[in-house]
């Protein structure tokens, strides 16, 4: 497992639990307040596509509105004593507001983690959401990797739409939601999968022939796993599981109880069906940095933009780069991974967050109404 699974891996188990006691019956209102947290081992029924991974369920953080007067803690990821990321204030397994609030899922880019988009998800949680943030079987940090995990892209929206089955089924979180109001967040990887969940169709040849042309841009193996494009044709050879899933990719992942997006630094944009983006009506906010060498703007957010009708497209300057939606780090943090913590001279990561995690809320504001 890679430094960044295992400090991952550390930090979630410290803050894992199950359950909380739930009330009812209130709106979004433009106050703040304090942030609980509670973490779900969801596991549906029948088959499902765990992409090899060890773990059987989708675990998901969620951050909610608690009653007022809740003391909130510092959280971090790593070593208590060296933490290496930095993640926000909340309270654990603490009662929540009176609701019903609006829900976001929210999906975590290749290799990361619910946690590591705490600042988003408490952010929301703070203005009156709850968040719901699914770790992506095989291609979360909380356990080993699989290539699966990284190259069955598509099957991270049917992980969104199952949570929001198991969300709202759930005795104690259930009465929290209002049914009518769900969105969707993500960043990088995690930005494609809601614009799958927004309709837009996947075809993998579409993605491989563009990593074939002139055009190429972003078509490296991810520094998580470097083997990954001669795993596809390996998997395809010797797995019937995997052409099988394969075999799905074509189809739509449309969940209609998604009324909007939050699309940050959204990847794989060449891998989406042009027709399929033309057709999408939900509202789709995109937000990327213009800097960002990892996941290149043209080919991804901005072409994202271009093809989708309601799409409103928000570049940053400034040498806002990929990994600044990541969360903070300590100086811990920057000295073991500094391809994830070392943002260009003059970038204020927290200053970042605020802005995104603003512009998201007034977008969800002005949507989910």
């Amino acid at each position: 497992m890679s430094l960044m699974a295992r400090v991952f891996a550390a930090g979630f188990a410290a803050g894992m639990a199950f359950a909380f006691p739930a009330e009812s019956r209130q709106s979004v209102t433009s106050r703040e307040w304090p942030v609980g947290a509670a973490t779900r081992g969801f596991v549906p029924q029948g088959a499902y596509n765990w992409r090899g991974a060890a773990t059987h369920a989708l675990v998901t953080t969620l951050w909610y509105p608690a009653s007022a007067g809740t003391s909130m803690t510092e959280h971090q990821i790593g070593p208590p004593e060296s933490p290496l990321f930095h993640l926000g204030q909340w309270a654990d397994d603490v009662r929540p507001a009176v609701g019903p609030f609006p829900l976001v899922v929210l999906s975590h880019g290749t290799g990361g983690s619910a946690q590591i988009m705490a600042w988003l998800g408490r952010d929301l949680a703070s203005r009156g959401y709850v968040v719901a943030a699914v770790n992506h079987p095989g291609n979360n940090a909380l356990e080993a990797y699989t290539a699966e995990g990284f190259l069955l892209w598509w099957e991270r929206a049917r992980d969104l739409s199952t949570v929001i089955d198991m969300v709202l089924r759930d005795d104690e979180l259930g009465p929290l939601i209002d049914r009518r109001r769900i969105g969707a967040a993500g960043f990088s990887l995690g930005g494609y999968t809601t614009i799958a969940v927004a309709g837009g169709r996947t075809d993998p040849a579409l993605f491989q022939k563009f990593c074939r042309s002139v055009e190429a841009e972003g078509c490296v193996d991810p520094p998580e796993f470097p083997n990954l494009t001669a795993r596809w044709a390996e998997l395809e050879a010797t797995s019937q599981e995997f052409r099988s899933a394969v075999g799905e990719s074509t189809r739509s992942y449309r969940d209609p109880r998604v009324r909007a997006v939050f699309a940050i630094a959204p990847a794989l944009g060449q891998a989406f069906i042009p027709e399929s983006l033309r057709r999408i009506t939900i509202p789709i906010t995109i937000v990327a940095g213009i800097d960002d060498r990892i996941v290149p703007v043209a080919s991804n957010a901005q072409r994202l933009a271009t093809l989708t009708p309601r799409a409103r497209l928000m570049l940053i300057p400034g040498g806002i780069g990929h990994y600044t939606f990541l969360a903070t780090c300590s100086d811990a943090g920057r000295r073991a991974q500094p391809e994830l913590c070392d943002d260009a001279s003059g970038v204020d990561r927290e200053a970042t967050h605020k802005r995104t995690a603003d512009d998201a809320v007034q977008f969800f504001n002005s949507t989910l109404r």
